[in-house]
């Protein structure tokens, strides 16, 4: 029965504390805890993370149980080095959720303070997309932020030409050469066209339905904080794919308040979540 005067002796250790130590230190808990919990939610890697966190504390109860005066020093010992284990396993099962948190601690927004390049390229973008969705042609447009996609540059077809409506027609117009993949936009110069975007998993899509190009921009911005406009090949729909998420449908009208909203804000994540999917809303789109 060793067990309830370690209770007695943690209880009179509480007491000793300082409230306002204790007050910081749990808030500092929880907001570490809140961060990890927004960054993995919505992936796979959330569940995995609530079985670890139930596996841990069942473990480490049982060790300090085990382990009360000094008997069982072994398994003790075993559960020191499980929790280097872990520590390893954690790395390697969250290593995408990982880069996207040292991607989001050093990104600046590329268009914040820039009103005229936000008003340019608003203007053109919206323009070419009111276009393309009403004749259905299917587009997918990169606008580059902070964090440089010079590799999936270098993959597709170098334009370096000034942006503009027409230009973002001409190079999505069924039959064109580079109509197919994405055309990636870097304030006012349209970088490349025919870039190959990675794919997003297909368990992470909110509707099984929506096609190639919406697994494409969902998955590209899971890896950094581009935004892209997906213009469905099926519907004419538009959607915007941001920080792992995507949008709600949008109209042409619509469109143009959208992007000044998320690029004037910048990259925040409260932009990014404002009004996109939780559940697939059942529009029956296929490949777009």
């Amino acid at each position: 029965m060793e067990l309830l005067p370690r209770i007695n002796e943690l209880l009179t250790r509480l007491t000793s504390y300082s409230p306002w130590e204790v007050a910081f230190e749990l808030a500092l808990i929880w907001i570490v805890v809140y961060g990890i919990v927004r960054f993995v939610q919505g992936t796979r890697a959330a569940g995995a993370l609530k079985g670890l966190l139930i596996l841990i504390v069942l473990v480490s109860v049982a060790s300090r149980v085990a382990a009360a005066g000094e008997r069982f020093e072994r398994l003790s010992y075993l559960f020191d080095k499980f929790l280097a284990l872990v520590a390893v396993g954690l790395v390697i099962i969250f290593q995408p959720e990982l880069r996207r948190v040292l991607v989001r601690l050093g990104e600046t927004p590329f268009f914040r303070g820039t009103p005229t390049e936000i008003a340019f390229l608003v203007e053109q973008i919206s323009e070419a997309c009111r276009y393309l969705a009403r004749a259905k042609f299917g587009a997918l447009i990169v606008i580059e932020r902070q964090v440089g996609l010079a590799g999936l540059v270098e993959g597709g077809t170098p334009l370096k030409a000034e942006l503009s409506a027409q230009l973002l027609q001409t190079v999505f117009f069924p039959g064109s050469a580079l109509h197919d993949l994405a055309v990636i936009v870097k304030g006012r110069t349209v970088a490349a066209a025919g870039v190959q975007l990675p794919l997003a998993e297909a368990a992470d899509m909110p509707d099984p339905t929506l096609g190639s190009r919406h697994r494409a921009a969902l998955g590209l911005s899971k890896e950094c904080d581009a935004l892209v406009i997906v213009v469905s090949e099926e519907t004419g729909r538009i959607r915007l794919a941001e920080r792992g998420r995507l949008s709600n449908p949008l109209t042409a009208a619509e469109l143009p308040d959208e992007l000044r909203r998320r690029l004037g804000r910048g990259a925040s994540p409260s932009d990014a979540s404002a009004g996109d999917l939780a559940h697939g809303d059942d529009e029956g789109e296929r490949a777009a």
